[in-house]
């Protein structure tokens, strides 16, 4: 039989081996933090509408990740948000006159940044701008528009039927 104090011993390496284990897996799993973060390359591109795209969204090319959103803010002059992508260094191949969007995974995901690969032999670099963005569509905005269309198709009707009735009303007085 062992002794009490190696038992003891053992039993407590194994539960700080279990607590770390458990802090790691915690950190990787939620996103903070990188245990090994990747070299990377700073580009920004400027949207009238983000929509829900936050920090540490990803940003895709054909689907497959290639960066993240970095930084959010919102330039002063023309009230546009700025957006800084952090681009994995081994994507250093992308075209300058690329073009990026903002889409949903789903109908109600995350938002992403997806960029449009060009055709030029220049490429982005630290500090460069993406020229050519399309913004977010805004799933509020487009049923608010649908139904803002929807109450006036109505009333447009009734105004043409109350246009054409005093039209009438006028040619029968007129006789």
């Amino acid at each position: 039989m062992l002794p009490q104090r190696y038992i003891e011993t053992l039993v407590g390496l194994f539960l700080l081996f279990a607590i770390l284990a458990l802090t790691v897996l915690a950190f990787k799993v939620s996103g903070l933090t990188n245990l090994f973060p990747a070299k990377t390359y700073l580009v920004t591109a400027e949207f009238d509408e983000i929509g829900g795209l936050k920090v540490r969204s990803a940003v895709k090319i054909g689907g497959v990740q290639v960066g993240e959103v970095s930084k959010i803010a919102l330039d002063p002059v023309t009230y546009r948000a700025v957006v800084t992508l952090a681009i994995d260094d081994r994507y250093n191949d992308i075209p300058d006159d690329s073009s990026a969007g903002i889409f949903t995974s789903g109908l109600l995901g995350d938002n992403y940044i997806a960029i449009t690969p060009m055709y030029n032999k220049t490429f982005l670099k630290n500090g460069s701008q993406i020229e050519m963005t399309r913004s977010a569509m805004v799933l509020e905005k487009l049923i608010g528009q649908f139904l803002y269309k929807i109450g006036n198709s109505g009333n447009d009707s009734n105004a043409n039927s109350n246009a054409n009735s005093n039209e009438k009303g006028d040619k029968h007085a007129n006789q």
